[in-house]
């Protein structure tokens, strides 16, 4: 009899003993769970702060360099702020060339203007002459490649037909490309030329070739 006691006493033990080791499991299952959400929470915080960073930097990229943005382009329909390049003030310029199939459109200086320099702006290369001037040359220069400077980036994409146009001294003058050919990179460019014509020459680095730049003529029309 004491040994049927024993038996079911050591049994009742055993079952308490489970009993504790479950609760002990479940309160520390809903800690655990509760800690996951926490942390999964702040990292759902975190990403959603990245993403609407990136989306910002994104928005800004995306908004375009242009004289006629509209009155409300202030904020898009969500509040996000735009931000809004200052409008480019043309009148300060001697010129303003314009190249319709790589969206360029930049000033150049007088030639003893201190910003008329390759490190700044397209460069009117001491020697030209202005588009009203009967078979003259126009000859501006700039750098390609990817840096802020490098107003002549996409020339590489024009061909032979495609157009341009410079306004100067208040009326806009239309030229065609007739010809592109690459020089040595020696620091001298020989411009090839019909001195019958009202031309306009531009001149940059080949793109991918370090060792030759590329001339562009064009013929007003």
């Amino acid at each position: 009899m004491n040994k049927i006691k024993k038996t079911r006493k050591s049994h009742l033990l055993i079952f308490g003993s489970f009993l504790v080791f479950i609760g002990f499991l479940t309160l520390s299952w809903n800690y655990l769970l509760r800690m996951k959400n926490e942390v999964y929470s702040d990292m759902q915080i975190e990403m959603s702060d990245a993403q609407n960073s990136s989306d910002q930097r994104t928005l800004r990229l995306k908004v375009p360099i242009s004289n006629n943005l509209p009155d409300d382009s202030s904020s898009t329909a969500d509040d996000t702020p735009v931000v809004i390049p200052k409008p480019i003030d043309y009148s300060k310029y001697l010129g303003v060339l314009e190249i319709p199939r790589i969206g360029l459109k930049r000033g150049f200086f007088d030639v003893d203007n201190y910003y008329n320099n390759i490190s700044y702006n397209v460069t009117l290369v001491r020697g030209s002459t202005m588009p009203d001037v009967e078979n003259g040359n126009l000859v501006l220069m700039a750098h390609s490649g990817d840096a802020y400077i490098s107003y002549f980036a996409f020339l590489y994409r024009l061909e032979i037909g495609d157009v341009a146009y410079v306004t100067y001294g208040g009326n806009r003058y239309f030229y065609r490309i007739v010809d592109i050919y690459t020089v040595p990179k020696v620091g001298v460019v020989r411009i090839r030329r019909n001195l019958d014509r009202t031309c306009m020459t531009l001149i940059t680095c080949t793109k991918n070739d370090d060792t030759t730049q590329t001339v562009y003529i064009l013929e007003r029309e």
